[in-house]
């Protein structure tokens, strides 16, 4: 399984389905709309409003890019995991000291779902704890360098499989 797989549940996808057909349609109506009519107002170059709107709108293009693309390379179901060892669809606790745990799932924020909570702590396999991780066993020590150059060790405490 590639580590850079999206996995889906079907209700996280058709969520994020809804939300690229709305942009692609309602979202580009109205961004059009706002253009047209901050351009109406004269003058474009000390316009903040077509400027604004301009900006708007290609953020808004990114996001659909952004949707296309997790949309066209989604996996939809849940991640296998394996019992053993930390992988995508994995929640996973680790230690960095006897009384400083962290619980997160490894794998995208698009994984969960409207039932869960924004607070979810959720780090990619690319990410430097996430790719320290990968593969571990419940027991390992792992480490890693943090962009400020102080390195990090942590233990896996647990390894579960990720639920809806």
């Amino acid at each position: 399984m590639a580590n850079d797989t999206i996995w889906l549940t079907q209700e996280a996808y058709d969520a994020l389905a809804a939300e690229l057909e709305h942009l692609k349609t309602a979202g580009r109506t109205e961004i059009s709309r706002k253009i047209g009519a901050a351009r109406a107002e004269g003058d474009l170059s000390e316009n903040g409003g077509y400027h604004a709107a301009r900006e708007e709108q290609g953020q808004m293009e990114g996001r659909i890019t952004q949707l296309e693309h997790m949309l066209r390379e989604a996996q939809v179901g849940q991640a296998p995991v394996a019992a053993d060892a930390a992988a995508v669809g994995s929640k996973i606790t680790v230690a960095y000291a006897p009384d400083d745990t962290e619980t997160f799932l490894l794998g995208s924020r698009e994984m969960l779902t409207l039932r869960h909570e924004d607070d979810t702590q959720v780090y990619s396999p690319q990410s430097l704890l996430g790719g320290a991780v990968l593969g571990a066993h419940v027991g390992d020590t792992v480490g890693y360098t943090a962009p400020s150059g102080k390195a990090i060790e942590l233990s896996i405490v647990a390894i579960e499989p990720f639920t809806d």
